[in-house]
């Protein structure tokens, strides 16, 4: 796997929220709920987005939305509708008078809103916790992005399935929405030009370096055989390096191992041992003193807590 797919396998849906919410005119959702991502398709209809954004947006049939988490934006018909229903922070869905909505205006199996047949219809997906190897990358998106008239079969396939009550049909929501999510973010990577910090993959020599320590994080890596290995001195590459992702590329390294790590006690019960060949310490007492130096936790105690009920 490559560099940018190491870092567009980082946002992950599990048990996601997702819905099809379908509406008839006038009618206004304020969101003030704080998830990772979400991603909003318009499957029928229209919709505007309005708010923190930027300036009015709209969608139409086809258009797919990413938005970041953090700003308060409303998604409505029209930008002059007033909102009367917002979505508050836990995912909570409220009237203007504050009172719970989401039973209210349940259609069916993940299908919510005011009309059975609504003009508007639209497929959306949160995603409430990001991943630690997904960190770069969410630290590098704009607070929306945008792909007009999507032609993926995807978004047909998660349309279908949405609403299907299956077994198992949790875990086909949840990688549909991660397929359409990593498309829209693989096209939108595609058309940018510039060199990011963190995502530095067009520079031939910051490039290379990333490619092999996401590629090989188990490799015994020293700035010595990265240079080597990109056709550079030392001292270029670390110049190169510095410049354009920020830190030394062996800093670089260690946090990418723990990244690494720390998704991987989440989501295997490996030991401690297992993981920190994985990800290129020699033993679990060098993958444990990284850790805690770096995070300020051991990897027992970020297994616990990342894996304790929500209550």
């Amino acid at each position: 796997m490559d560099g940018i797919g190491h870092l567009l396998s980082g946002p992950r849906a599990r048990q996601a929220f997702a819905l099809r919410m379908v509406m008839e005119p006038p009618w206004g959702v304020r969101i003030e709920d704080d998830p990772a991502l979400t991603l909003v398709a318009v499957a029928r209809g229209s919709v505007w987005i309005t708010g923190e954004l930027g300036d009015p947006l709209a969608l139409q049939v086809g258009d797919v939305a990413v938005i970041r988490g953090g700003p308060v934006y409303t998604v409505a018909d029209h930008p002059a509708t007033r909102p009367g229903i917002t979505i508050a922070r836990g995912n909570t869905c409220l009237d203007p008078d504050g009172a719970l909505l989401g039973q209210r205006m349940a259609l069916g199996v993940r299908t919510w809103g005011n009309s059975h047949d609504g003009s508007d219809v639209l497929l959306v997906g949160t995603w409430e916790a990001e991943t630690e190897a997904g960190r770069p990358l969410l630290a590098a998106l704009p607070g929306l992005i945008v792909q007009r008239r999507s032609t993926s079969p995807l978004l047909d396939v998660l349309a279908a399935e949405i609403t299907r009550d299956e077994p198992g049909q949790e875990v086909v929501v949840d990688r549909l929405l991660d397929l359409v999510l990593v498309t829209v973010l693989r096209d939108w990577l595609a058309r940018e030009e510039r060199v990011t910090r963190g995502l530095a993959a067009n520079d031939p020599v910051v490039g290379e370096a990333l490619r092999l320590m996401h590629h090989h994080p188990e490799h015994g890596w020293t700035i010595a055989s990265l240079a080597a290995e990109a056709g550079v001195s030392r001292a270029a590459l670390a110049r190169r390096f510095g410049e354009l992702v920020g830190e030394p590329p062996m800093t670089y390294l260690t946090h990418w191992r723990l990244a690494l790590a720390a998704d991987l006690l989440v989501a295997s019960d490996d030991a401690i041992e297992v993981v920190a060949r994985q990800v290129g310490y020699g033993s679990g007492f060098a993958l444990s003193a990284a850790f805690k130096r770096v995070r300020g936790v051991s990897p027992q105690q970020h297994r616990r807590a990342r894996l304790r009920p929500a209550r």
